[in-house]
């Protein structure tokens, strides 16, 4: 650690804005604040710590929210980054022409089930019916006679969106319990018997995640390698928004963000560098090979 900084990671709760995230501390008043995106959060925390450490005196407070948020705070100035996991072109009422979009990796998103639930696989059409509303027993497609319960995400929520955008076509989710974060999700799932949600691939490991599984969809398992080939096809990008014009600090965070040095770490937490992708996609959702 340098000399002068000190770093804090806490759980914090700024009141205006109601987000919750990691906040790292240093000695002055530079700020970079990244607002948005839970499913980007554990890696823009960890990197922003290690930023920390490079360059003493600079604060990088990271926050989550929810994409929407990350979005709308970022094109109204209230904050110098908007996590998000998807286009800024697919959110009502921003105006993409205003930012800059900065991808700084892939994350992968599978559906999860409590540990108790007797299901491994299941097709994209039973899990369609699931999240709405055809199928509520778990003994209909192979498991225990068990009630579904369903935890979705809320609105606003860039995993949602990725989620329903690939596996309900178009459909509407069944009324269920909402949460506003993956944290939250991964609690809840692996507390209630029955459970199925979906999860960044980030938060499927790890002592918290001991109590639920992922579940493949038509036999093709949600690993890092699939989504590469898109053969798992529930994925997003990590965008990092800026303003076309930003400060010196942020424009620094998310280059260090970028680089080689943090691609370890990256994998690390369960995200794909953005080199080891073989396809790549676009706001309207069409994947071509790069």
């Amino acid at each position: 650690m340098k000399k002068g900084l000190l770093l804090v990671g806490t759980a914090s709760i700024i009141a205006a804005g109601g987000f919750v995230g990691t906040t790292v501390h240093a000695a002055s008043t530079k700020q970079v604040t990244a607002v948005g995106s839970t499913a980007l959060q554990p890696l823009a925390a960890q990197v922003a710590e290690e930023f920390s450490n490079r360059n003493s005196g600079v604060t990088v407070n990271v926050q989550g929210g929810g994409s929407g948020a990350g979005l709308s705070q970022v094109g109204k100035g209230n904050v110098t980054i908007g996590n998000s996991d998807i286009f800024a072109e697919q959110k009502d009422g921003i105006n993409a022409k205003k930012l800059k979009d900065h991808k700084v990796a892939v994350v992968g998103i599978t559906p999860v089930v409590n540990a108790d639930v007797k299901v491994a696989n299941l097709s994209m059409d039973q899990l369609r019916d699931i999240f709405t509303g055809k199928i509520t027993n778990w003994q209909e497609v192979g498991g225990q006679d068990q009630k579904i319960s369903v935890i979705n995400r809320a609105q606003g929520s860039g995993t949602r969106f990725t989620f329903e955008q690939e596996v309900l076509d178009g459909k509407t989710a069944k009324t269920s319990q909402e949460q506003d974060d993956n944290g939250a999700v991964q609690k809840i799932v692996s507390t209630t018997p029955g459970a199925i949600s979906y999860l960044a691939f980030s938060y499927t490991s790890g002592s918290q995640a001991k109590n639920l599984k992922p579940v493949s969809i038509d036999k093709v398992h949600p690993t890092e390698k699939n989504v590469q080939k898109n053969k798992w096809s529930i994925w997003a990008y990590e965008h990092m928004y800026t303003t076309k014009k930003t400060d010196k600090n942020t424009t620094k965070y998310i280059k260090f963000m970028k680089s080689n040095a943090m691609k370890s770490t990256v994998k690390k937490l369960g995200y794909i560098p953005m080199s080891d992708m073989q396809v790549k996609k676009n706001a309207d959702g069409d994947v071509t090979k790069k």
